[in-house]
Formats: C-alpha cells, structure tokens, sequence
C-alpha cells in the first residue's frame, strides 16, 4: 500500500513532535525500564581515573605501556509488539479528540522510541477479529509502515476481543517480549482473564487503558439523551435528569473499573491510565519514571 501525500505529512507531524522528547528524556527513561538481554565484550580502552580495577584486561595491560580497561554494551534487541484496539468504541470522544486517535498517537510514540533503543517493533490491530499483523523487525521502511497502517487503520468490526488479541500474541511471538497493549478495555474481564494470565507471564505486558470523560462520570443535566452503543448497535434514551439514573451510572462504571483493575493487579500487569483530556507524553513519561525507580 502507497503513502498518501496526507499520510506522509502526518507521519512527520509525529516524528517532529516525538523526536527532541525520545532524544532527551523519553528514549532514556525507556531505556532504563525495558532492559536488553545481557551485555557483550565490545573492546578495551585504557584505564581513566574512577575506572573499577575489576575491568582491566590483564593480558593487554602487561604488553602495553599503561592500564587497559574491558568495554561492554548492552545487547538489545527486543521484541515490542503494539496492540491495538481497533473496535468501534474508540470513536468515543467529547474532549476535542476521540480515543482512536489517542491511540494512533500513543502507538507511533511507543513505535519511535523503541526504534531509536534498536529494538524491534511489530504491530497487531484487533476488533473482533485480527485486522493488521506485522511481526516485530527493524529499520526506518519498516517503521514507516508500522506509523502507515496506525494512521490508515479505521474500525471496521464493531466488536471487541480481548481474548483473541491476547491468544494471537501468545501463539504469534514465540520469545518473551513487551506488549504495549492499547485498549479502553470495555469488555468483561472475565471474558479475557484466562488469556490475560497467560500473557502475562510469557510477556512484559504493558495496558494502556485509554478512557473519555463521560465514560467515567456523568454530572450533567442535559435532558433526554440517546446514547448509541457503536459495537452492538444498540440505541437507549436517558433522562440524564434524573440524580438516581446519574448515581446508578457512577456505581456501575466504578465497579467495573474495579474488576478490571483488580484483574490486572492479578496477573502482574503494569497499567497507564490515559483519558483524552491527558497529555500522553506526559502520562507516559510519569508511568516510566515510576517504573524505573520501583526496580532500582
């Protein structure tokens, strides 16, 4: 598939946008958190003040005329894979963007800042069935394409499957990763929970729960609502009036947030919670700082 001159003006957009924050800070925190396989020998130098005596290489040391000290570099090349939630309900948006596109944005960030790490970086959307799969890999064409199909990526199938998603992962990436899963998580935890304790000891998982304001809380009195449900199609008129349909909704949603996060905390998986309000960068930037000092 070609790149549309609109589709490669806005793959520049998010590289200008993302590349002084993963040069500067956020590569780094990334970095930090998501550490490579094991370090390998890369050479010797010679010996500087502060240098570990541990590290100095004895056999060149006695040939030459002063102290050499063994290098060694991390050896990366991790598997990333960005999981994307492509069903209808991430159209939902009331605060200037919906959660599609947050999600687009969150994904190509995550996509750069793993390649400029040299790791490798895959892409898999989900509905109801798997949309898009490209095996992690490198290199800048590779990346373009990954940034292509996230930016030309629309809903087609209305419902979500969290528990496919889940199962194509495990079946499709046969060594241990990190699994950015990004998701508004609007389905059942039982439905997915076997598949969620799976992943989550094979892989790093990581959910990004994307979510908009009014899924949340509903304080205002606007009227009669009709409140579509874009995955089953289903209409329902609200009198948002009413103080017990408001009480009703916060109490439903809350212990559905509830279940999922207690689901979540469960299986081990790390969660960043990002609404459309947010800045995600930001969201982002706290989730890896936090990270990284609750592992040092």
């Amino acid at each position: 598939m070609s790149l549309t001159p609109e589709a490669i003006k806005r793959i520049k957009q998010i590289e200008i946008r993302t590349r002084r924050l993963i040069k500067e800070a956020f590569a780094g925190a990334y970095h930090s958190v998501f550490k490579g396989r094991g370090i390998t020998f890369d050479g010797v130098r010679p010996y500087q003040p502060g240098d570990d005596i541990r590290d100095i290489e004895w056999n060149i040391t006695a040939r030459e005329d002063g102290a050499y000290i063994k290098q060694y570099v991390e050896e990366r090349e991790l598997n990333v894979m960005i999981v994307l939630d492509g069903s209808s309900s991430a159209l939902f948006g009331t605060a200037g963007q919906n959660k599609h596109s947050l999600a687009v944005d969150i994904g190509a960030t995550l996509t750069l800042t793993a390649i400029a790490n040299n790791d490798k970086v895959g892409l898999m959307i989900f509905g109801d069935t798997i949309e898009t799969y490209t095996p992690p890999r490198k290199g800048r064409n590779h990346t373009l394409g990954i940034i292509r199909d996230l930016l030309a990526e629309r809903p087609r199938n209305t419902g979500t499957n969290i528990a496919l998603a889940l199962q194509s992962v495990n079946r499709l990436m046969k060594q241990r990763g990190i699994i950015f899963f990004i998701s508004d998580f609007l389905a059942a935890p039982e439905e997915y929970e076997r598949e969620l304790l799976v992943t989550s000891r094979r892989h790093d998982l990581v959910a990004v729960m994307l979510s908009d304001p009014l899924e949340t809380r509903w304080t205002q009195d606007v009227g009669l609502v009709h409140l579509h449900d874009a995955e089953t199609g289903q209409t329902q008129i609200i009198d948002t009036s009413s103080r017990r349909w408001r009480e009703q909704f916060q109490r439903q949603t809350t212990r559905f947030n509830e279940a999922t996060a207690a689901l979540l905390n469960r299986a081990g998986v790390d969660r960043i919670n990002i609404s459309v309000e947010d800045d995600y960068i930001a969201a982002l930037m706290h989730f890896f700082k936090k990270r990284a000092r609750n592992i040092s």
